[in-house]
């Protein structure tokens, strides 16, 4: 799975011109599930998410995570972000995961999230998003697997 985190002031996401998820202070998640990923990546993502210390304390240093600042999560499907660029200039998504499984995955996150008592919004899967957001900070953290593994705490 590839990550986009972006820690928000406020995000919202529309589709056909109508809200399908909005959030206060938190997380936009730019979500991709790739071929291979499983239950080990649902996990590590999850809590990784969760327990991220992005968030100012009351000396202005990044020490709390989305829990403890009672955070909410708008969670987006982006397919594009597992493109490979790396031969000619049309972007491969070969490595992207078929789309009913990526689906069942991001719904399983979500849930997962919602388990741990973190408000979640979502887009609609596989539609056309409009996604504004208000970044703070700016803070943007690519959550991937060659940036952490099973033993990153």
């Amino acid at each position: 799975m590839r990550a986009v985190i972006q820690r928000v002031l406020h995000a919202e996401v529309k589709v056909d011109g109508k809200t399908t998820g909005k959030i206060g202070r938190g997380l936009l998640v730019l979500v991709a599930v790739e071929k291979g990923d499983g239950e080990k990546e649902m996990d590590f993502l999850v809590r990784k998410v969760a327990e991220l210390r992005i968030f100012e304390d009351e000396e202005g240093k990044m020490n709390l995570s989305l829990q403890d600042i009672g955070g909410e999560i708008l969670l987006i499907s982006q397919f594009t972000l597992a493109a490979r660029i790396k031969k000619g200039r049309r972007p491969s998504f070969d490595k992207a995961e078929e789309p009913e499984k990526a689906r069942k995955m991001l719904e399983e996150v979500a849930s997962r999230w919602r388990g741990m008592g973190i408000k979640v919004e979502e887009g609609v899967f596989g539609a056309r998003m409009e996604v504004s957001l208000l970044n703070y900070g700016p803070v943007t953290i690519i959550l991937d697997r060659q940036y952490g593994g099973e033993n990153d705490r």
